[in-house]
């Protein structure tokens, strides 16, 4: 493998795998705190302290949620206010419409609002939520075998 990080990344059953670091913004560290462990999630100490907190989702994905002062501190453009503009929708898969159904309430019983309509095509089924800074996260299950089945029929 060749590139830039290509000594950090490992293939694996022939896909690329890596650490995925998302920053976000929030106005608050322990309301994000408190809203992302509700979802199942656990904070990372090590590099978490006054201007930020990780939150690990994965053994690969992790938030870095940031006061807006301290994501601003690394330059670039101007920081877009999640309250105000969508920046990034992230997406996750479930294994059942039941987790995803488990893991909204969650978030809408810890601080999270209800962003858009639920999607229920058959084979795929999600639901989107804001976190309390209106960051958007989504969940979704995908049947394989329907879809692989709609696909066939078209």
């Amino acid at each position: 493998m060749v590139g830039i990080g290509a000594d950090r990344v490992a293939r694996q059953g022939g896909h690329v795998t890596s650490q995925v670091f998302v920053n976000l913004t929030t106005r608050d560290l322990a309301r994000s705190q408190t809203f992302y462990e509700a979802l199942g999630c656990t904070i990372n100490p090590q590099f978490s302290d006054e201007n930020a907190i990780c939150v690990i989702w994965s053994d690969e994905i992790y938030f870095m949620m940031l006061l807006p002062e301290f994501f601003d501190s690394f330059g670039g453009k101007p920081i877009a206010d999640p309250a105000q503009f969508t920046q990034v929708r992230t997406a996750f898969s479930r294994d059942s419409k039941v987790a995803v159904d488990a893991i909204v309430d969650a978030a809408l019983s810890h601080g999270g609002a209800l962003t858009g309509e639920t999607q229920d095509l058959g084979f795929m089924y999600g639901r989107a939520v804001e976190d309390p800074d209106g960051n958007i996260l989504e969940f979704f299950f995908m049947d394989m075998e329907a879809a692989a089945a709609g696909m066939e029929a078209e």
